[in-house]
């Protein structure tokens, strides 16, 4: 895994969780994405009524993140009450930008208990390379 701070990314999943917005699951997720730029960006869990429009925190982070011209990023660190692992979605959704993303997994004391990368966690992806080129 890429030289970065994990405790400092875990501690910014760990404040983003306080932001969530979770009131049907009360599950709160917290996200930090870091940016090759040095950035970071945080997100939260935003549901909704109409469960299919919910919007997870790695999501968000990473969609914060591309908005603003980001498209390298280095590391994941993932925050919830029980060291929770990001859902299918988000694994796919962050394998767009690349494979090698370190993934730290936070619990709620903010322990890192896990340190993994997206392609361990979403083996044989299919991604931009399976796409042809115009």
């Amino acid at each position: 895994m890429s030289d970065f701070d994990a405790r400092l990314l875990a501690e910014r999943a760990q404040e983003a969780r306080r932001w969530a917005y979770a009131p049907y699951s009360h599950y709160a997720v917290g996200a930090a994405l870091l940016a090759a730029s040095g950035r970071v960006y945080d997100g939260c869990n935003v549901e909704n009524a109409a469960y299919p429009s919910t919007i997870c925190a790695e999501r968000v982070a990473a969609v914060k993140a591309v908005s603003e011209g980001e498209r390298d990023f280095v590391a994941i660190a993932v925050a919830t009450a029980n060291g929770g692992m990001p859902c299918g979605s988000c694994r796919q959704f962050l394998a767009e930008f690349g494979v090698d993303l370190a993934v730290l997994i936070v619990d709620g004391q903010g322990a890192i208990v896990k340190r993994t990368t997206l392609a361990d966690l979403l083996p044989d992806s299919f991604g931009p390379a399976h796409l042809p080129r115009p």
